[in-house]
Protein backbone atom coordinates (compact mmCIF):
# COMPACT_ATOMS: atom_id res chain seq x y z
CA UNK A 1 0.00 0.00 0.00
CA UNK A 2 3.19 2.32 1.22
CA UNK A 3 4.77 1.46 -1.93
CA UNK A 4 1.30 2.08 -4.59
CA UNK A 5 1.19 5.62 -2.15
CA UNK A 6 5.04 6.73 -2.97
CA UNK A 7 4.68 5.73 -6.81
CA UNK A 8 1.15 7.91 -7.17
CA UNK A 9 3.18 10.77 -5.51
CA UNK A 10 6.01 10.44 -7.71
CA UNK A 11 3.72 10.38 -10.80
CA UNK A 12 2.37 13.06 -9.03
CA UNK A 13 5.37 14.99 -8.97
CA UNK A 14 6.58 14.18 -12.29
CA UNK A 15 3.45 15.52 -14.11
CA UNK A 16 3.78 19.33 -11.77
CA UNK A 17 7.58 19.32 -13.12
CA UNK A 18 6.50 18.62 -16.61
CA UNK A 19 4.10 20.93 -16.51
CA UNK A 20 6.68 23.53 -14.62
CA UNK A 21 9.04 22.83 -17.47
CA UNK A 22 7.68 25.21 -20.00
CA UNK A 23 7.94 29.35 -19.00
CA UNK A 24 4.52 30.14 -20.52
CA UNK A 25 3.07 27.41 -18.20
CA UNK A 26 4.55 29.02 -15.24
CA UNK A 27 3.85 32.77 -16.07
CA UNK A 28 0.20 31.66 -16.42
CA UNK A 29 0.47 30.11 -13.05
CA UNK A 30 1.97 33.42 -11.79
CA UNK A 31 -1.26 35.14 -13.21
CA UNK A 32 -3.37 32.89 -11.97
CA UNK A 33 -2.02 33.71 -8.17
CA UNK A 34 -3.86 37.19 -7.85
CA UNK A 35 -6.55 36.12 -9.09
CA UNK A 36 -8.95 33.39 -11.77
CA UNK A 37 -8.66 34.46 -15.31
CA UNK A 38 -9.97 32.99 -18.37
CA UNK A 39 -8.15 31.15 -21.24
CA UNK A 40 -8.53 34.37 -22.71
CA UNK A 41 -7.20 36.01 -20.63
CA UNK A 42 -3.81 33.52 -20.07
CA UNK A 43 -3.34 33.58 -23.51
CA UNK A 44 -3.34 37.47 -23.90
CA UNK A 45 0.13 38.35 -22.92
CA UNK A 46 1.33 35.66 -25.44
CA UNK A 47 -0.72 36.64 -28.45
CA UNK A 48 -1.59 32.63 -28.80
CA UNK A 49 -5.02 31.40 -29.68
CA UNK A 50 -7.68 29.92 -27.25
CA UNK A 51 -6.07 26.53 -28.64
CA UNK A 52 -3.09 26.73 -27.87
CA UNK A 53 -3.72 28.76 -24.46
CA UNK A 54 -6.13 25.72 -23.64
CA UNK A 55 -3.53 22.78 -24.84
CA UNK A 56 -1.23 24.66 -21.95
CA UNK A 57 -4.32 24.44 -19.29
CA UNK A 58 -5.00 21.16 -19.87
CA UNK A 59 -1.36 20.21 -19.38
CA UNK A 60 -1.70 22.44 -15.75
CA UNK A 61 -5.01 20.58 -15.40
CA UNK A 62 -3.55 17.23 -15.42
CA UNK A 63 -0.82 18.17 -13.52
CA UNK A 64 -3.39 18.89 -10.63
CA UNK A 65 -1.69 22.81 -11.01
CA UNK A 66 -5.20 24.47 -12.04
CA UNK A 67 -9.00 23.97 -12.18
CA UNK A 68 -11.26 25.12 -15.05
CA UNK A 69 -14.90 25.70 -14.74
CA UNK A 70 -17.19 26.46 -17.97
CA UNK A 71 -19.16 29.81 -17.06
CA UNK A 72 -21.14 30.33 -20.67
CA UNK A 73 -18.90 30.43 -23.18
CA UNK A 74 -16.00 31.53 -20.62
CA UNK A 75 -13.40 28.69 -19.31
CA UNK A 76 -12.52 30.12 -16.10
CA UNK A 77 -9.18 28.75 -14.40
CA UNK A 78 -8.15 29.23 -10.83
CA UNK A 79 -4.69 27.53 -9.54
CA UNK A 80 -4.80 24.72 -7.29
CA UNK A 81 -1.75 24.90 -5.01
CA UNK A 82 -1.36 21.67 -3.38
CA UNK A 83 0.57 20.20 -6.44
CA UNK A 84 2.78 23.20 -5.71
CA UNK A 85 3.48 22.86 -2.38
CA UNK A 86 4.06 19.16 -2.75
CA UNK A 87 7.10 20.31 -5.17
CA UNK A 88 8.49 22.86 -2.26
CA UNK A 89 8.56 20.40 -0.32
CA UNK A 90 10.66 18.04 -2.34
CA UNK A 91 13.08 20.52 -3.79
CA UNK A 92 13.24 21.73 0.46
CA UNK A 93 15.12 18.81 0.88
CA UNK A 94 18.19 19.92 -2.42
CA UNK A 95 18.05 23.54 -0.31
CA UNK A 96 19.27 21.51 2.92
CA UNK A 97 21.73 19.91 0.96
CA UNK A 98 23.16 23.17 -0.58
CA UNK A 99 23.19 25.11 1.86
CA UNK A 100 25.45 22.29 3.66
CA UNK A 101 27.34 22.26 0.79
CA UNK A 102 28.53 25.94 1.34
CA UNK A 103 28.89 25.90 4.66
CA UNK A 104 31.39 23.35 4.26
CA UNK A 105 33.14 25.68 1.31
CA UNK A 106 32.98 28.20 3.16
CA UNK A 107 34.70 26.27 6.43
CA UNK A 108 37.47 25.96 4.03
CA UNK A 109 38.08 29.11 2.47
CA UNK A 110 38.21 30.53 6.10
CA UNK A 111 40.42 27.75 7.31
CA UNK A 112 42.89 28.59 4.22
CA UNK A 113 42.81 32.19 4.73
CA UNK A 114 43.85 31.87 8.82
CA UNK A 115 46.58 29.82 7.36
CA UNK A 116 47.67 32.35 5.52
CA UNK A 117 47.55 35.10 7.92
CA UNK A 118 49.19 33.03 10.20
CA UNK A 119 51.86 32.46 7.68
CA UNK A 120 51.53 36.60 6.92
CA UNK A 121 50.66 35.11 3.06
CA UNK A 122 48.58 38.05 1.30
Amino acid sequence: MLNHMVQRSQKSLDGVFRALSDSTRRAMLRRLSTRERTIGELAEPFRMSFAAASKHVRVLERAGLLRRRVEGRSHVCRIVPGPLAAANVWLAYYEKFWRGQLHALEAVLESEDEDRRRKGVR
